[in-house]
């Protein structure tokens, strides 16, 4: 017969319970990052894209800036980001664009709009005790296009 310590020591009951509960935070970390940063390069996309049809009205003749601002921020509600945000349109309509043997006249229209982390804003926060970490930062893109004549 085995003495009583050796039974304990070879019962491995519990320790599947032990591993979970190790392993669990950091997989719902790691599932919950994958799905803000998804969501993350979601708004990217969209204002890549609100940018480059602001440029496409910018190009025409006889547009001015309300149209092209009008046509952008229909883009972003077209791609269902919060609508309580407004997001900054500037649009330089002298932009200099160079191609192979020459330059031409362009409209460049940049949209900037501010991004906040649901969870992980909260976690970073809990992580670290500077004043920047997990504040919202601004997502910027612009597009230029040949001005049409």
């Amino acid at each position: 017969m085995r003495p009583h310590w050796m039974r304990l020591r070879r019962n491995e009951r519990g320790t599947a319970l032990i591993e979970m509960a190790f392993t669990l935070p950091m997989l719902l970390f790691i599932s919950i990052g994958i799905l803000e940063f998804g969501r993350a390069f979601q708004t990217w996309q969209v204002l890549t894209n609100a940018a480059r049809e602001g440029a496409r009205v910018a190009v025409l003749p006889g547009i001015d800036d309300a149209m092209v601002t009008a046509r952008v921020d229909e883009y972003i509600q077209a791609g269902v980001l919060d609508p309580s945000v407004t997001p900054t349109v500037t649009i330089q309509r002298n932009a200099t664009i160079s191609y192979g043997s020459g330059t031409a006249s362009g409209s460049t229209v940049t949209v900037s709009y501010p991004f906040k982390f649901m969870v992980m804003n909260g976690v970073a926060k809990l992580l670290s005790s500077s004043s920047t970490v997990g504040t919202d930062f601004t997502m910027a893109t612009s597009a230029t296009m040949r001005n049409e004549n």
